[in-house]
């Protein structure tokens, strides 16, 4: 994919927790940015607001949320692989996931800056996910 995509910075922190296989989670998930839960016969991810995921749990975090302005149409071929790649010469760990309609990228917080301007200089634009400020 050579278009420019924009991608849009969510300000809330996420977190990326393991539980057991089977295992449900015993806090309000259903928070931040994005919210995902996923089962296989080894475990049970959760991605949710950081904030929310309560001591004890294995978790990855604090992590920023990309989302890619979407409606992204199925056809499209290499969205993330084009995304991906420079960041992965850059050695900036992600976790990638996709919804119906679009794909997030996952970025420890303090790697956020180093993607951003990784992205920016393959010629996508960055921008928070909402704007605050200005006349109303």
């Amino acid at each position: 994919m050579t278009l420019p995509l924009h991608l849009m910075r969510h300000a809330d922190a996420v977190a990326f927790a393991r539980l057991p296989a089977d295992a449900e989670p015993h806090w309000e998930w259903r928070s931040g940015p994005l919210a995902s839960i996923t089962y296989t016969d080894s475990e049970t991810s959760v991605v949710c607001a950081f904030e929310s995921v309560p001591d004890g749990v294995v978790v990855q975090g604090p992590l920023t949320a990309f989302e890619i302005a979407g409606p992204l149409d199925f056809t499209m071929v290499g969205v993330l692989s084009g995304l991906l790649e420079p960041l992965a010469r850059q050695g900036i760990s992600i976790l990638a996931l996709s919804t119906f309609d679009t794909d997030w990228i996952l970025v420890e917080a303090d790697r956020t800056q180093d993607a951003q301007t990784t992205w920016k200089r393959s010629g996508n634009t960055v921008a928070p996910a909402r704007l605050t400020g200005g006349a109303s």
